[in-house]
């Protein structure tokens, strides 16, 4: 069955989301709307429409110039198994210690390694992304300098992939949160997965806003692989909620956006331990104050 995507960029957070929910009106319906932060560094939004039916172009360019939109890029998709495809092009991936890779590849993890068994469909966080990939060097890094956190936490958790790294090299339970439910769901199944059931807790928040975290902190690590807008804005409820002298990991930034953020938290009361760029990302360790 063929299937239609309809792409738009626009400035400002609340006229993307209000656009998205425009979508959901349109007839015929979209079969999902997305709307996400572009992570190039232009400020700008991102809103996505998939159709199984071709998409109304009149009634797109409408709502494209009452949102103050580009216009509605539409393109038809070929049918693709995603899955079998995201299995052939992903290979596994060696992060010091760590070695994340799929099912399909179980046979070649070298002896001595620490597992960590992402599914080719859950691929949001497999590793292959330089933020996720610095992320787990510098959590391979700590352990290589003696560090032994007691109480860790991964915000925005994806695949919780960092969260159960973290369990495979340290006591205690981990918490992995994110804000999106589906997230949330694939991180159980991933916990499930790699035998970490009672040394993984997933849960559903928004930032540091759940009662569990609140009766954790404070934290002697944070990982945050997000993005940067919500990293800044998290920076003062991290200061807060991170020990003195503990870490905080954080990626999901483009090297140009590294700086800003780094101020954001120099701010609050971090220093930088480490800074790792990969390609075009950056990943920074940093110490609380």
């Amino acid at each position: 069955m063929t299937t239609y995507s309809a792409l738009t960029t626009l400035p400002e957070e609340a006229r993307a989301q209000a656009l998205g929910e425009a979508l959901e009106s349109l007839d015929p319906a979209p079969e999902g709307v997305g709307v996400f932060e572009m992570e190039d560094g232009s400020s700008l939004w991102e809103v996505g429409a998939y159709f199984t039916a071709p998409p109304d172009d009149v009634a797109l360019a409408l709502m494209a110039a009452a949102h103050g939109a580009a216009d509605f890029a539409v393109s038809a998709l070929p049918e693709i198994d995603w899955v079998a495809h995201v299995r052939r092009e992903l290979s596994p991936v060696e992060a010091g210690r760590f070695f994340v890779y799929g099912s399909h590849d179980a046979d070649r993890l070298p002896p001595g390694r620490i597992g960590l068994l992402i599914e080719a469909a859950m691929a949001f966080g497999t590793g292959h992304h330089g933020t996720t990939l610095g992320c787990l060097r510098a959590l391979d890094r700590l352990v290589d300098a003696g560090w032994q956190p007691e109480r860790v936490i991964d915000l925005g958790c994806g695949t919780a992939v960092l969260a159960m790294a973290a369990a495979r090299v340290w006591p205690g339970t981990m918490l992995a949160s994110d804000i999106d439910t589906v997230a949330v769901e694939v991180a159980q199944a991933n916990v499930l997965a790699n035998g970490l059931q009672g040394r993984v807790a997933c849960i559903e928040a928004t930032g540091f806003d759940h009662p569990l975290i609140a009766e954790r902190a404070p934290f002697d690590l944070i990982l945050a692989n997000i993005l940067k807008g919500p990293l800044i804005d998290l920076a003062p409820a991290m200061a807060r909620h991170a020990a003195p002298g503990g870490r905080a990991v954080l990626s999901g930034l483009l090297v140009t956006q590294a700086d800003a953020v780094l101020d954001a938290y120099t701010g609050a009361g971090f220093s930088l331990e480490q800074r790792e760029d990969i390609g075009d990302w950056s990943t920074l360790t940093l110490i609380a104050g």
